[in-house]
């Protein structure tokens, strides 16, 4: 028996709900970081804004006019998804280890409060990188960041030496934009719709209190979904292959190739100008493509929608609608 499209339903992004920026969770690799949203808006003024805890500008260290004393410059971070700003502290004292352990790492960092704070790790007879451990580097307070590291290895009092100053991204210092990010507007896996959010390029260092990363913040929209009523022929976008072949002496040498193909669909319009399907063209939007209304099984993709109208002397105004992905559509079950 054929079967058809006939109960079909078509819907698109038709707004947007708000939510402030809040603290993303690790996913446990401190890699992935998600919302609490399946899906994120990506249309022009609604795109989400991420924000790691973590120096932007400014804060550098350098050795104090007193002994055991360093300055740091004035500085701008994001603290809890907000960019503050912190006064210069000319003379921040460090501790220095005490004579039967000549090794000690103080940490120059700001706090949860956006105020300089000096942090001291556990003396040692050498330098260590694990953290609290004897020599390395102390854990953070959570909702701290860290700007750089002073390493002594003399219990005697004197001056902070510039050698002694250590201040590498991602090693001595946390720096908001480190390490760099990819958004994930939805996340489809064995056709469940999992959780949006972002993934590092690398997992973040567990240097806080607890073992823990750095918090991450984001401010997103989630997509409000309405039906596109009087639609036809939805194509989604879908990966294609094709092989070609190269003659040699004795024979032919295949290749492989994909490529992605170009959704779209037919609209039947009021006017073909106020329509609100209209006042979305060339906008990056959310689909949703159930076959059959009566089922949860559907098609979901992002893509910018095109349109073409057509606007006949005795026939239905009507638009022939693209939809623009950068990949294919994915399945969804539940």
């Amino acid at each position: 028996m054929a079967r058809t499209a006939e109960n079909a339903k078509l819907l698109y992004e038709g707004g947007q709900t708000h939510v402030v920026m809040g603290a993303l969770t690790d996913a446990g690799d401190h890699i992935e970081f998600r919302s609490a949203a399946s899906l994120w808006s990506d249309k022009s003024g609604y795109s989400p804004t991420i924000r790691p805890n973590g120096l932007v500008s400014g804060g550098a260290v350098t050795p104090g006019s007193a002994n055991d004393t360093v300055g740091v410059a004035a500085l701008t971070c994001y603290l809890a998804g907000v960019l503050t700003s912190v006064s210069a502290a000319p003379a921040e004292s460090i501790t220095r280890a005490v004579s039967t352990d000549t090794h000690v790492i103080n940490s120059i960092t700001v706090t949860s409060a956006g105020a300089i704070a000096v942090v001291t790790g556990v003396d040692g007879t050498a330098f260590a990188e694990t953290r609290a451990a004897a020599g390395g580097p102390p854990l953070i307070p959570v909702g701290s960041i860290e700007i750089a590291q002073v390493r002594t290895s003399s219990y005697v009092a004197a001056a902070v030496e510039t050698a002694e100053i250590f201040s590498t991204v991602g090693t001595h210092q946390e720096r908001w934009d480190y390490p760099l990010w990819d958004t994930n507007y939805s996340n489809v896996s064995g056709g469940a719709l999992g959780y949006a959010g972002i993934e590092f390029q690398a997992a973040l260092p567990l240097i806080h209190t607890g073992s823990i990363t750095k918090a991450v913040y984001a401010e997103y929209y989630i997509p409000i979904f309405a039906e596109l009523f009087e639609t036809a022929d939805v194509k989604l976008p879908e990966t294609s292959h094709s092989v070609s072949s190269t003659q040699v002496y004795g024979g032919t040498v295949g290749a492989s190739s994909q490529s992605l193909g170009q959704g779209g669909f037919t609209a039947y319009l009021q006017d073909g100008i106020s329509d609100s399907l209209v006042q979305q063209k060339d906008q990056l939007l959310w689909w949703k493509f159930y076959p059959d209304r009566y089922k949860t099984s559907c098609a979901l993709t992002q893509g910018k929608l095109g349109i073409t109208r057509v606007f006949p002397a005795g026939g239905n105004i009507q638009a022939t609608c693209t939809i623009s992905a950068t990949e294919a559509a994915s399945e969804v079950y539940a």
